[in-house]
């Protein structure tokens, strides 16, 4: 753990309740961070406080909550070392000229907004770090087109974008930002993104989850644990010149169905 150099690092992840999030902040527990998470979900919040996380019921698309947090942390840490914007959703599956406009933004709230409001109110707190890092959740979407995803993979694409600006707006300061760009990840929300896939080109399930499967060179979905070894890999020592990359941990994905 020593050589991560993340003991008693205080980290901040949005929805960190579960998926992908719940694994990130278990990785970062493992190398010795403190660790809050923040999830709009309250039963998981309460699963995760049972095992001992400290944990936040807000919302990081809505940015006055946002703000508050930032406030509470300022006072019980005195300022952060690593965020995590991790919040995001599926958003809708279908042609784009079938999209309803309320699904397009709400996942533009969620993808690439939130990421905003939680990097505008945080950065005071991460200025008074001496190891400051913003790890930025994107997809393979976000360097891949996804026939039938156009919301979700136009928003990861602005993750990146916002990764690699801030990247260069902040590294005078000493704060590096880096995106992971997860390949699919299996769990309940890779399912449920399969079982609209199928509905939409009306095919089966089970078609559409070896598409999934095979897209990449290894043949299998990524684990949320991959996602989290990532994350704190960017966070730590051991990436101290790694800033503006948009890191993929996707097996090598070629296309995305």
């Amino acid at each position: 753990m020593d050589m991560f150099e993340l003991d008693d690092a205080r980290v901040l992840i949005t929805a960190g309740a579960a998926g992908i999030g719940r694994a990130i902040a278990e990785r970062f527990r493992h190398v010795g961070a403190r660790v809050w998470v923040t999830d709009v979900d309250e039963a998981a919040a309460t699963e995760a406080r049972g095992a001992g996380l400290r944990t936040t019921v807000s919302n990081a698309a809505a940015e006055d909550e946002v703000n508050a947090l930032a406030a509470e942390v300022n006072a019980e840490w005195g300022g952060l070392d690593v965020l995590v914007n991790n919040a995001g959703i599926a958003g809708p599956t279908g042609p784009v000229e079938t999209l309803e406009s309320a699904a397009w933004l709400s996942t533009f709230d969620v993808n690439i907004h939130s990421q905003f409001y939680c990097i505008k109110h945080f950065l005071p707190l991460l200025r008074k770090s001496e190891r400051p890092s913003i790890v930025n959740l994107s997809s393979a979407a976000g360097r891949l087109g996804m026939a039938g995803r156009s919301p979700y993979s136009a928003s990861k694409w602005a993750v990146v974008g916002l990764t690699k600006t801030l990247a260069i707006e902040l590294g005078p300061e000493g704060i590096r930002c880096n995106a992971i760009c997860p390949g699919a990840v299996g769990g309940p929300r890779i399912d449920g993104v399969i079982a609209a896939k199928a509905e939409m080109l009306g095919t089966t399930v089970a078609e559409v989850t070896e598409l999934y499967t095979g897209q990449s060179s290894l043949g299998k979905l990524a684990d949320a644990d991959d996602i989290g070894n990532m994350a704190v890999f960017l966070a730590s020592a051991m990436a101290s010149h790694v800033s503006g990359q948009a890191m993929a941990v996707d097996g090598n994905t070629e296309k995305l169905y």
